[in-house]
């Protein structure tokens, strides 16, 4: 299992920008706000998902974004969607409940898991995920994180959460 150094000597060695600052355990959206006004770039909320039909599912959406996932399955296509348990988390992404992360792609070998960005994310010059750990936030520069996914056999479903509708996910690929 890739540890927190692992995933940032893997950044460094792709090329991706990044810098990682420590902080107190945060669990849930709306926590750490303090913290998160002293980072730049755009912060994250992130859910782990397994639908009907048993396809997982992460989706990275901006911290402040609607996600309405009663209606969500319609337009990512897949069945009714509920929240995956903390075991299937586990064995798919290598993270805890807390610390679900779109850097945990690094641990899917198998692409088990289809991965959902956030319009927004996909556009902001930089974005904040926990390392694996919710004990820090890494800063990404919006071409490290591109690096990232192309390094890991990632291609996101680019999605506009205002609009609930793809979008054209030519730019991050």
């Amino acid at each position: 299992m890739t540890t927190r150094a692992d995933l940032l000597a893997f950044l460094d060695a792709i090329g991706a920008d990044h810098a990682t600052t420590e902080h107190a355990a945060v669990f849930r959206v709306g926590e750490g706000e303090e913290v998160k006004h002293q980072i730049p770039g755009a912060h994250t909320k992130n859910l782990f998902l397994k639908d009907a039909k048993g396809q997982l599912w992460l989706i990275s959406a901006e911290g402040h974004a609607v996600i309405d996932l009663k209606r969500l399955h319609t337009v990512i296509g897949s069945a009714r969607l509920s929240f995956g348990n903390a075991e299937l988390m586990a064995q798919a992404l290598g993270v805890t409940p807390g610390s679900v992360t779109a850097f945990g792609l690094i641990h899917d070998r198998e692409r088990r898991v289809r991965f959902v960005l956030d319009r927004t994310l996909a556009e902001a010059d930089q974005v904040n995920f926990h390392p694996l750990t919710n004990t820090a936030t890494t800063t990404i520069s919006q071409a490290g994180f591109r690096k990232f996914l192309a390094a890991a056999g990632v291609a996101p479903l680019v999605v506009d959460f205002a609009a609930m509708r793809v979008v054209d996910p030519a730019p991050i690929c």
